[in-house]
């Protein structure tokens, strides 16, 4: 669900004076009749959607644990259904625009009029189609494999696996053209989406399907825009650092004829099938390679940790925090690995099936350091889950979408050098100045690394939707903002026969990404307000809250706020403030950022962005 965008009435205290002098004087204005409609309306909408939504999510559950012709069948079936009520909720929605009526009622409405991602025509065939539509695109994507003309077939798994861990530059080419050419048969499916999510935007009153997302913030979507302008301005100087030092090395491993010391940076060599985040290379850019490195991969497997006891681990954390322990039903219920004879989908994510405790997790879980981060990620959200549930239907979610990102994130930050020796991952402390700028540069390749990717992913959707980015340009826009805003280029040429962006699983599960880049900002904000708290002295990148009831109770108190309240309001009761900025991220980073600047003193930094 998407926050809202409020057209609430502000009033100075002048006003409220002459307001209260004219009520002792004059009848008050007679309440307007629908009124007392509309609330009854937003209750009754609430509870007919809440058993809707419940039976879509264990149908989704069952399709993405199990991908078949029937399960498929079955969620688009379901997804029409919800699509159509939802269609009709959003139209009733708006009848109330111009009636006065309660905080809360208002809000909910607000909701309400934003609560798909996708709004469906009216038209009960392009429902119909929308829904086989989105359903057919995230099936196709769970199944995709890369084939070579042997007949060998990969999935993503196994091609991430290379791009991760293989240092050859042919091997590293063959698997990232065989993934993104996978990708071409959903181009006129997603296509053909756009169109119809498009039209039900526009029925409900929005430009395009850009626009409704963007509205979902308690802002003009306007303003929306220029915040991501601001913020990415905070953070871009220290990208652009980070991109010429990796830049740099990539070319003393692969050679200047392979990895060119100036300009872009080949995509393919950055360790990841996407170059959204570089730490996979970090073998190659350790600053200090004869420091003692982070990496408690070993300690997991020696001490024979498995994907259960992984999260058990994760939900250790919580509970020192103050945090009640999961459901029984949570460990029963939840997918943590990849099951035999059957094909799932291992992006990793986390569910709330009944708005109440029927908590889970599904990820195809592999025994070390990253997935181990990924597990705190996803338990962020089951515990945020779990705060809000007591709240009605409709502010059962995330202050502003990038909240539920940021908070597990900010948890993660907490796994400490400190903090896993007191867990037992780590013998001793690796504290010094070399194994400080190392770790930083190891949380730099995630963190920074991502911050331009997830700037720029829905802003090619949203260029898409309102058709500055047409259909038969849909890789050269791709490309264009990736050169722009990553400096980053494909190894092999590209044209209009494939469908680059669709070898990202968000762009076929139309699943918005704004939310990712807000939250690589916020959860250092969260992250400092919660250090804050729990009373912690001395550099932020130091902090661990484990153990800190103080941070919990915090934790708690702005969590269990749920979407009840404007984003800012939230933000403000765990950090003191009502703004998003980067501060607190460029605060973690400071000795990275001051070590960068030497590395790079000789070098050409920057590319050009076409």
């Amino acid at each position: 669900m998407k926050a809202l965008t409020g057209n609430r009435k502000v009033y100075s205290v002048g006003m409220l004076i002459v307001g209260l002098s004219i009520t002792a004087c004059t009848k008050p204005a007679p309440e307007d009749p629908r009124a007392a409609e509309a609330k009854a309306f937003v209750e009754n909408t609430s509870a007919d959607l809440k058993p809707l939504y419940i039976e879509s999510s264990q149908v989704s559950w069952a399709k993405a644990t199990n991908i078949t012709e029937e399960t498929i069948a079955a969620e688009a079936a379901m997804s029409a259904k919800v699509l159509a009520r939802e269609a009709q909720a959003i139209r009733e929605a708006a009848r109330y625009n111009d009636v006065d009526v309660d905080f809360d009622t208002r809000r909910q409405l607000e909701i309400l009029k934003q609560i798909s991602v996708a709004p469906a025509p009216s038209d009960a065939a392009k429902t119909q189609e929308l829904a086989d539509l989105t359903s057919r695109m995230d099936a196709m994507y769970g199944a995709a494999k890369a084939c070579d003309a042997g007949g060998n077939c990969r999935a993503l798994g196994e091609l991430e696996d290379v791009l991760a861990h293989s240092r050859d530059y042919d091997a590293l080419t063959a698997a990232w053209v065989g993934w993104h050419d996978a990708a071409r048969p959903l181009r006129p499916l997603y296509a053909r989406f756009v169109e119809l999510a498009n039209e039900g935007a526009r029925e409900i009153g929005y430009a395009d399907l850009g626009v409704l997302w963007r509205a979902g913030y308690d802002m003009p979507p306007e303003e929306l825009s220029a915040e991501v302008d601001r913020l990415w301005s905070e953070v871009a100087p220290l990208y652009e650092a980070l991109h010429c030092y990796v830049r740099g090395k990539l070319a003393e491993k692969y050679g200047a004829d392979k990895a060119p010391p100036t300009g872009r940076i080949p995509a393919h060599l950055l360790g990841n099938m996407w170059a959204q985040q570089w730490g996979n290379i970090g073998d190659l850019a350790l600053p200090y390679p004869d420091a003692q490195r982070l990496d408690v991969t070993p300690a997991l497997v020696e001490q024979g940790y498995d994907a259960v006891r992984m999260v058990k681990l994760g939900e250790s954390f919580f509970s020192s925090l103050g945090f009640a322990p999961l459901p029984e039903t949570f460990w029963r219920r939840s997918m943590l690995t990849k099951p035999e004879g059957r094909e799932v989908i291992c992006h990793a994510s986390a569910w709330n099936l009944d708005f109440g405790d029927d908590l889970r997790i599904k990820m195809c879980t592999k025994i070390n350091q990253e997935d181990l981060i990924t597990i705190h990620h996803e338990l962020g959200h089951n515990y945020y889950q779990r705060a809000y549930n007591k709240l009605p239907l409709l502010y059962q979610g995330g202050a502003h979408d990038g909240f539920h990102e940021a908070i597990g994130d900010a948890i993660a930050l907490s796994i400490t050098p400190a903090y896993l020796q007191q867990v037992g991952l780590l013998s001793q402390n690796v504290e010094s100045q070399e194994a400080t700028i190392n770790a930083q540069m190891a949380m730099a390749l995630d963190k920074i690394a991502f911050l331009p990717f997830g700037r720029l992913m829905d802003e090619w959707r949203w260029q898409v939707f309102s058709g500055a980015i047409a259909p038969e340009k849909y890789n050269e826009g791709w490309w264009r903002l990736r050169r722009k805003y990553q400096g980053i280029e494909p190894p092999v040429a590209r044209s209009e026969n494939d469908f680059d962006p669709g070898a990202k699983y968000h762009i076929p599960g139309n699943t918005p990404y704004l939310r990712y880049f807000l939250s690589f900002v916020m959860q250092f904000q969260f992250y400092k307000g919660l250090c804050d708290a729990a009373g912690h002295d001395g550099p932020l990148y130091t902090c661990s809250i484990y153990g800190s009831r103080e941070a919990g109770e915090k934790f708690k108190r702005m969590m269990e706020m749920g979407q009840s309240r404007p984003w800012p309001e939230a933000l403000q009761a765990l950090t003191g403030t009502r703004r998003m900025d980067a501060a607190a991220l460029k605060e973690y980073f400071a000795p990275l950022q001051t070590w960068l600047a030497s590395a790079n003193a000789d070098k050409t930094c920057g590319w050009a962005e076409e």
